[in-house]
């Protein structure tokens, strides 16, 4: 029977994918001396938000997450991140894999949301294994299964999701909008001859601000 130990021992953006990518460098080691051919591997990925400290900027933008800091021990709660597959070939005693997961800056998903309001600092991830190991046996191969308790942590920092979204949304961010909403918009833009979304947003703001006492 394969015993297999994990360690997340980097993440950086791919430059050359499609789509905003994260990429976590793997390494797997066995350590009962069997040969591995290959492994079906499944990772599940989660943010442990209670693993790190917050700046007093950070803070108020979390609120839609977390609710107020007086509510923060019952609410920092792990939040999920991605589930992947990926295919890991044959080796003996350790190899290195990595594992690629698509991300999106859709600001209504939570991680994302969580991304994007951190300031400094790392994100503390939790990655847990599951899957099919297919290793070498005097018949040809056995198949066992990845241990329920394998998992490891990593802390991505900040600067690199920064880094690998801003590679596709320089100095931006998406908002998602009812349709009847953006037609709104829309006129508004039309009306006051802005020229852009950011103008529109901007002179809204600015008239909330003036009608308030």
């Amino acid at each position: 029977m394969a015993d297999l130990v994990f360690d997340c021992i980097d993440a950086r953006p791919d430059p050359y994918a499609a789509v905003p990518t994260l990429v976590f460098r793997l390494r797997i080691t066995e350590t009962s001396g069997a040969v591995v051919n290959a492994i079906a591997l499944r990772c599940q990925i989660r943010i442990e938000p209670q693993r790190r400290t917050y700046s007093e900027t950070e803070t108020p933008l979390l609120a839609d997450l977390f609710g107020t800091t007086d509510r923060w021990g019952d609410t920092l709660k792990p939040l999920q991140f991605a589930a992947v597959a990926v295919m890991v070939r044959g080796f003996t005693g350790a190899t290195e894999v990595d594992v690629p997961v698509p991300c999106s800056y859709d600001l209504e998903v939570a991680a994302n949301k969580y991304f994007a309001f951190l300031q400094e600092g790392e994100i503390p991830m939790l990655l847990l294994f599951s899957g099919t190991v297919f290793v070498k046996s005097p018949t040809g191969f056995a198949v066992d299964q990845v241990s329920w308790n394998c998992e490891a942590q990593y802390r991505v920092p900040v600067v690199v999701w920064r880094e690998m979204m801003d590679r596709f949304f320089p100095g931006s961010g998406w908002l998602r909008l009812r349709r009847d909403t953006l037609a709104e918009l829309q006129r508004y833009k039309s009306a006051k001859a802005l020229p852009g979304w950011d103008d529109v947003v901007a002179d809204l703001l600015a008239r909330a601000r003036e009608a308030q006492p």
